[in-house]
């Protein structure tokens, strides 16, 4: 009896072991397939903005790298926290990320009630870009050539110059607030559902200035519709040597606007580890290098816990900002 027992459990074990390794191959197989259909990126502002001017080439080359679409889901509204949340509530199932910015580091600061944790909703993916800020301006409402005149036209305004900003608690009013602290001007800011429709109006004379990202400016620099005073930055913007920077007119004005990936939390780690082979994939293109270039960036090489580091690092930072801008939500 016990010889037929021993027989029989060594045959359920042979059974077993043989049923795991026939399994084996489909498991692997199902993990190496993704994407196996569309993945959606959630951009938290309208089309036009900085966020969008890198999402759509980026999210192109990735459609042509791996056979399937990558397509822009455009979220607006309350400074980018509509579309985070909305973000943060999708399944987690390698199908749907996030495709914030420095804004989201903000927004602990300026939005005490918000319903997503950005350190602690998501999964943080990989840095997609860093890029200095600049002052542009509508040429025919404030002709200044260089920081030095648009500050004594802003101070001569006194109140009646505004800026405006992808929303409150952006990083275009906070850079804006910043800088009025800093060159003691008394510019109103003017909040918009994102910095695309925002440049809208500054481009047709609706307002004055945005303290921008290069990376949605950088189009309409070139084009002439806008004229670009100084960039908020220690060096000159790459593909934009002419256009010098604040620190160079004795102004320490130092902003950055940068933009990342995150997921869901508990997208599967497998999927997130060929998410960032795939970005590396794009990121390292001519095409995208160029791109980057063009928008003013460098090719970032940030992914994982050295991303979500650097996030942790940038709400402490901001979070002083405000406190020391008197930054409050209009």
């Amino acid at each position: 009896m016990q010889h037929v027992t021993f027989s029989l459990t060594r045959r359920l074990i042979v059974t077993a072991i043989a049923s795991a390794a026939a399994f084996a191959p489909f498991a692997a197989n199902a993990q190496s397939t993704w994407p196996s259909k569309p993945v959606t990126i959630v951009v938290p502002f309208p089309a036009g903005g900085g966020t969008d001017a890198f999402a759509r080439p980026l999210t192109a080359t990735l459609s042509k790298n791996t056979g399937k679409q990558f397509i822009i889901d455009n979220r607006g509204g309350a400074g980018g926290t509509l579309g985070a949340s909305i973000a943060a509530k999708a399944a987690p199932d390698g199908y749907t990320f996030f495709l914030g910015a420095v804004h989201h580091a903000i927004a602990p600061s300026m939005y005490p009630k918000l319903d997503y944790d950005i350190e602690k909703s998501f999964i943080p993916i990989a840095l997609v870009s860093s890029v200095p800020q600049v002052i542009v301006v509508n040429p025919q409402k404030v002709p200044a050539n260089d920081l030095k005149g648009f500050i004594d036209a802003a101070k001569k305004a006194d109140g009646k110059m505004n800026y405006g900003s992808a929303g409150s608690g952006s990083s275009h009013h906070l850079a804006g607030e910043l800088f009025n602290s800093l060159a003691g001007t008394k510019i109103t800011h003017v909040p918009y559902k994102g910095a695309g429709p925002a440049l809208t109006d500054l481009m047709g004379g609706q307002i004055d200035v945005m303290f921008d990202g290069m990376g949605s400016s950088a189009g309409h620099i070139k084009g002439g519709r806008i004229k670009a005073i100084a960039v908020a930055s220690e060096k000159r913007a790459p593909g934009f040597p002419n256009i010098p920077t604040a620190m160079e007119s004795g102004l320490n004005y130092k902003v950055s606007t940068w933009y990342g990936l995150w997921a869901p939390k508990g997208t599967p780690a497998d999927v997130i580890a060929k998410f960032q082979t795939e970005l590396k994939k794009a990121y390292h293109s001519e095409e995208l290098k160029v791109i980057w270039n063009g928008l003013g960036a460098e090719v970032p090489d940030m992914y994982g816990d050295a991303f979500g580091g650097f996030v942790t690092s940038e709400i402490k930072r901001w979070a002083e900002v405000a406190k020391a801008s008197g930054a409050k939500l209009d």
